[in-house]
């Protein structure tokens, strides 16, 4: 059976302290949340095989949402291809639907309203990269279904 590592700092109580937050400056080589939530990620994943979950059924999940902030979540959907580069090309599950963030970014209070927000993320996710790798994300986990199929067809 497939395993989902997902990645989060902290515990839901203070994941979302600046402690858990930051992750150094985005623009100096192996800092920034890119490298510091693959590194992570890479860590989880070195921890399942040690417990007996070979690779191949390992999938990984950057928790959006989890011990980021706003530009945090944005750099993670923007940077998807990088991301999974810096995890070995492991199979990615993203599950943006309904965030908080996209709450901020839309002015939307109500998650249920958000799936617009929702739409646009996860797209930025499943774009094709361009050059043969395929695309960036392999699952995502949503809300609401039918609306996500028609946008990814």
């Amino acid at each position: 059976v497939p395993m989902v590592m997902m990645h989060m700092r902290g515990n839901p109580k203070t994941m979302q302290h600046s402690s858990n937050t930051n992750y150094g400056d985005d623009n100096r080589e192996g800092e920034g949340v890119i490298a510091g939530v693959a590194k992570e990620l890479m860590q989880r994943c070195l921890e399942a095989e040690k417990a007996g979950i070979p690779r191949w059924l390992q999938i990984v999940d950057p928790g959006i949402g989890f011990a980021k902030n706003l530009n945090g979540n944005l750099s993670l959907l923007k940077g998807a291809e990088k991301l999974r580069k810096c995890c070995g090309n492991l199979p990615f599950l993203y599950g943006p639907s309904r965030k908080g963030f996209i709450g901020k970014i839309s002015g939307e209070d109500d998650p249920k309203e958000r799936d617009y927000g929702t739409i646009a993320a996860c797209l930025a996710t499943v774009r094709e990269s361009g050059n043969g790798a395929g695309e960036s994300c392999s699952i995502l986990r949503v809300h609401n279904v039918k609306a996500m199929k028609q946008a990814v067809l």
